[in-house]
C-alpha cells in the first residue's frame, strides 16, 4: 500500500459526486495521486537544490506545478 489513505480518497470522491464509491476507485485515486505527487516533489527538489537549499519549500512546489 501507499502513503495516502484509501478512506480519505473515497471520501473525496463521495464529496465530489454525492455517490457511493467502490474501494477499487479509492485505491486507484490514491495510486494515481501518489504518482503525480512524487513527480511534483521530485521537480520541486530540483528547484530547491538549484537554490542551494536542502529544504523543499512551498514556493518550490508552486514552481513545480506551474
Amino acid at each position: 500500500m501507499g502513503e495516502l489513505p484509501v478512506a480519505a480518497m473515497i471520501r473525496i470522491i463521495r464529496n465530489a459526486t454525492g455517490m457511493r464509491v467502490g474501494r477499487d476507485a479509492g485505491e486507484y485515486l490514491a495510486e494515481y495521486l501518489e504518482e503525480v505527487a512524487s513527480e511534483i516533489a521530485s521537480e520541486a527538489g530540483k528547484y530547491a537544490k538549484h537554490a542551494g537549499r536542502k529544504t523543499v519549500k512551498a514556493s518550490d512546489l508552486k514552481l513545480a506545478v506551474t
